[in-house]
C-alpha cells in the first residue's frame, strides 16, 4: 500500500488511530458490512479487469491479507494459518455476503501473536542486550517466501537474531549500549502501544486493502475519514515536504518526489530511499522502524515555513547502519512551481557550437478552476510549453529535447494537446474501458509549432501522461526517446462513493496508437541511459498484482521520419561519447554493482568484526567509482563513501565538468546533434 504524502497529507489507505475498547470485543459494524457487499459489486461490474469472486480469487486475497498481516512470516505460526485455513476458499463469501467474523477473527490471532511477541522483546531488552557481538550466525533478509514456523521457539530463534542485528546496527553508527537499549526499548514500545490503539475500523481497512489489492495495486477502499483527506490533497491545499511514500517491511520508503515540492527542491532526498527517524523542529528524532505508515506520514507532514528532519538510508546504502540526517522545509506546491521552463544550452563538437532548446516539463497540469471559469489566461502545461518553444526557436535552436524525467504524469488532456505541439493532427491515445470499448483521443487542429529535430528524455519516474506523451512520440517516428524504461503506469482510476467511504477503482487502460498497452512495460526508450533507480524496486512491474501489459488494434497514422533506420549508428556514437564521459562511465559501473550487490546480499552477518569487513568491503568498491569519477573530473578524491550522497546530483562549484543529471541533458543533446546530421544526410541521398 502507499500514500501520498503531496504537500504532507496522506491521499490514499490509512490506518487511522483512535481509542478503542477492548480487542475481543470489536467487531464489524453495519456501516462496513454494507460498504463490504458494494465493493464486491464494484469489484465484481465495475473493475476493468474480468473479477470473479471466486475460490481462486478467494486464495488470492487470503494470501494478500496473510502478506500485509505478516508479510516476514515472523508473527503467525502455521497452525494459525491452519485455523484459518477455510478463508482460502471462503473470502468471497466473507465480502459478498458481508460475514466479516472470520476475517476479523484472523487479525485478532495476528494481533495477539504481535503483542506477545513485543512483550517478549521488551523482557529480553531488559533482560540485557549481549553487545559482544561474537556470533557466527547470520539473519536472512527476505522471509516472504519462506515456510510459516511451526513453534514459537522457531520464531523466538528469529526474533533473538532480529533484536541482536538491530542492536548491532546502532551499535556500528556509534550509538553507545546505554543509547542502543534505550533506542530499542522506544522502537519496540512505540509499536506496542500503535498495536494496542487498533480499532475496527483498522481491522476493516485491511481486509479491503488486501480484497483491493489482489485485483490491482490502484485499486482500493477509502474510509469516510480518508476519502475527505484525498479530496482535500487533490485541491493542493496541505503542506509537507512533497513525497510518495510507501511500505517496505518494517521500513517507510520514497517512491517518487513531487513536482516543484520542497523534497524535490531541496534535492537531498531520492527515490528508494527507507526512512527511520523523524523528528521535528528542535526535538528529538522519533525512530519510525516498524512504524505504520499513516503514522509516519502523520509525523513528517505539518504547517508550512516549519522544519521536519529525517533520518534516511539512503537506497545505495548496502546496510542499515548508514543513516544522514536530511533537513527539510515543508512547503505548499502550487502551479508555478510545477511550470515547465526552457533554456538554451550550447554544445561543442568538432564543427562548433551549436544551440539546442531545452524544455524541463515537471508534470502534466492545468488550472482547472480558471480553465472552467472561462478566464483567456489560463495556466497549462501545453501553453507554457508552447511559450518557451516560440522563445527558442526565436533564439535559433538547432533542435528541443523536452526532459520528461521524474514527470509522474498528470491531466490526460494536457498530454494530449501537447502532442498536437508536434505533429500536424492525429490520434494520440487509445483508451479502453471495462467493456472493450476503445475511446480514441486526437489532435484536431492542423498544423505543428514546431516541426525540427526533437528528443524526449524519460527516466524511470515518468509515469502515465509521461508515457502517452513519449509513446506517440516514438509512433510517429517524430523524434527520439531517450533514457530508461518509463513507470509503467497505463491504467485509470475513478473515485465513487460508497454508502460508507469510497472506492478507487481501475476503470480503464492506455494503449499507444500502435496498439501496445503502457502498463507494466513502459515506454522503452531509443537510445538507453544507465540509472541507479532499480526497476525491481521503483515502477509498476515492482508493485503486487499489477495488471498485464497487453495490446489492442493499431489505429491509422501517418509517420514523420524514420529514427529507426540510424538507431545502430546513433547507439554506436552515443556508447563511444559515453565510454569517455566520466559520469556516465560511472553510472554504467555503479548501476552494475549495485545489481552485484543486491544478488549477494541475501542476509547479514552478526559478528561485528565480519559486518564490518563485509560493509567496508562493499563501500570501498562504491568508493572507489566515486573517486574515479572524480579524478577524471579533476575534483579532489573523497575520504568515505557516505560523503558521495550529494555528489550524484551536485558537481564542485569549480569543477568544469557537468553533475550526472546535466550530463543526461547534454548527452540528450549531442544523440539529438547526429540524429539532425543523419537525417540531413539521408534526405540528400533520397533527392539525389
Amino acid at each position: 500500500m502507499s500514500l501520498l504524502v503531496t504537500l504532507g497529507r496522506a491521499a490514499v489507505l490509512g490506518l487511522l488511530l483512535a481509542t478503542p475498547p477492548a480487542l475481543a470485543s470489536l467487531e464489524p459494524n453495519d456501516d462496513q458490512r454494507q460498504a463490504a457487499t458494494e465493493v464486491a459489486e464494484s469489484l465484481r461490474y465495475g473493475h476493468y479487469a474480468d473479477v470473479s469472486l471466486d475460490d481462486a480469487w478467494s486464495r488470492r486475497s487470503f494470501e494478500r491479507l496473510l502478506e500485509i498481516l505478516d508479510g516476514q512470516r515472523a508473527y503467525l505460526l502455521d497452525r494459525d494459518i491452519a485455523a484459518f485455513s477455510d478463508l482460502r476458499t471462503g473470502m468471497d463469501e466473507a465480502l459478498l455476503d458481508a460475514e466479516l467474523a472470520r476475517p476479523f477473527a484472523l487479525y485478532q490471532r495476528y494481533h495477539e501473536r504481535a503483542e506477545q511477541r513485543l512483550e517478549w522483546l521488551l523482557a529480553r531488552i531488559d533482560e540485557g542486550i549481549d553487545f559482544s557481538f561474537d556470533s557466527q550466525q547470520r539473519l536472512e533478509l527476505e522471509r516472504k517466501d519462506s515456510p510459516w514456523a511451526g513453534s514459537k521457539a522457531e520464531l523466538d530463534e528469529l526474533w533473538m537474531k532480529r533484536l541482536n542485528n538491530a542492536a548491532l546496527s546502532l551499535t556500528i553508527s556509534d550509538q553507545d549500549p546505554e543509547q542502543v537499549t534505550d533506542t530499542l526499548r522506544q522502537r519496540y514500545e512505540g509499536q506496542l502501544s500503535r498495536l494496542r490503539q487498533t480499532n475496527a475500523a483498522d481491522i476493516f481497512g485491511l481486509f479491503m486493502a488486501a480484497v483491493t489489492g489482489s485485483v490491482d495495486p490502484h485499486s482500493e477502499y477509502l474510509s469516510p475519514r480518508q476519502g475527505e483527506s484525498f479530496d482535500i490533497q487533490m485541491r493542493l491545499s496541505l503542506e509537507g515536504i512533497g513525497a510518495l511514500l510507501q511500505a517496505d517491511g518494517e521500513f517507510v520508503k520514497v517512491s517518487s518526489l513531487v513536482a516543484g515540492g520542497p523534497a524535490e527542491r531541496d534535492g537531498a532526498l531520492q527515490p528508494a530511499d527507507r526512512i527511520i527517524g523523524v523528528g521535528q523542529e528542535d526535538g528529538e528524532i522519533v525512530n519510525v522502524v516498524g512504524m505504520r505508515l499513516d503514522d509516519v506520514v502523520d509525523l513528517i507532514r505539518g504547517p508550512k515555513g516549519s522544519v521536519v528532519h529525517l533520518d534516511v538510508v539512503p537506497a545505495q546504502a548496502i546496510d542499515m547502519t548508514r543513516s544522514t540526517v536530511i533537513d527539510i522545509t515543508r512547503d505548499t506546491v502550487d502551479l508555478e512551481d510545477q511550470a515547465a521552463q526552457g533554456e538554451v544550452i550550447e554544445v561543442e563538437r568538432d564543427d562548433g557550437t551549436h544551440r539546442l532548446g531545452v524544455i524541463e516539463i515537471p508534470t502534466f497540469y492545468v488550472d482547472f478552476d480558471a480553465w472552467q471559469a472561462g478566464e483567456e489566461d489560463f495556466r497549462s502545461t501545453t501553453r507554457d510549453v508552447a511559450r518557451e518553444v516560440e522563445r527558442l526557436q526565436a533564439e535559433g535552436v538547432e533542435g528541443i529535447v523536452l526532459d520528461l524525467r521524474n514527470n509522474g504524469g498528470g491531466a490526460l488532456q494536457e498530454a494530449n494537446s501537447l502532442i498536437g505541439l508536434f505533429i500536424d493532427r492525429g490520434p494520440t491515445v487509445q483508451v479502453r474501458d471495462a467493456r472493450g470499448r476503445i475511446s480514441l483521443y486526437g489532435d484536431t487542429e492542423s498544423g505543428a509549432l514546431y516541426d525540427g529535430p526533437l528528443a524526449v528524455l524519460v527516466n524511470r519516474l515518468s509515469a502515465s501522461a509521461s508515457e502517452i506523451f513519449a509513446g506517440a512520440i516514438q509512433d510517429y517516428g517524430r523524434g527520439l526517446v531517450v533514457g530508461n524504461d518509463t513507470f509503467g503506469k497505463g491504467t485509470v482510476q475513478t473515485l465513487n462513493e460508497l454508502s460508507h467511504g469510497e472506492i478507487k477503482l481501475t476503470r480503464a487502460k492506455f494503449y499507444r496508437i500502435s496498439g501496445e498497452s503502457t502498463q507494466h512495460r513502459g515506454v522503452e526508450p531509443d537510445i538507453n541511459f544507465p540509472s541507479l533507480i532499480d526497476p525491481e524496486l521503483i515502477g509498476e512491474s515492482s508493485l503486487d498484482n499489477a495488471l498485464p501489459w497487453d495490446t489492442v488494434r493499431e489505429v491509422q497514422y501517418r509517420t514523420y521520419g524514420e529514427p529507426h533506420r540510424h538507431l545502430e549508428t546513433l547507439r554506436a556514437r552515443h556508447l563511444e561519447r559515453a565510454e569517455k564521459q566520466p559520469n556516465f562511465h560511472y553510472l554504467e559501473q555503479r548501476s552494475e554493482l549495485a545489481r552485484q550487490l543486491r544478488a549477494q546480499h541475501t542476509s547479514v552477518s552478526l559478528n561485528r568484526e565480519q559486518r564490518k569487513r563485509e560493509v567496508e568491503a562493499q563501500e570501498a568498491e562504491q568508493l572507489a567509482l566515486e573517486n574515479e569519477r572524480r579524478g577524471a573530473l579533476g575534483l579532489e578524491p573523497l575520504e568515505d563513501w557516505t560523503d558521495a550522497r550529494d555528489e550524484d546530483e551536485t558537481a564542485d562549484a569549480d569543477a568544469e565538468d557537468e553533475p550526472i543529471d546535466r550530463a543526461q541533458v547534454l548527452e540528450t543533446a549531442q544523440i539529438l546533434l547526429d540524429y539532425r546530421q543523419l537525417e540531413d544526410g539521408w534526405h540528400y541521398a533520397e533527392l539525389n
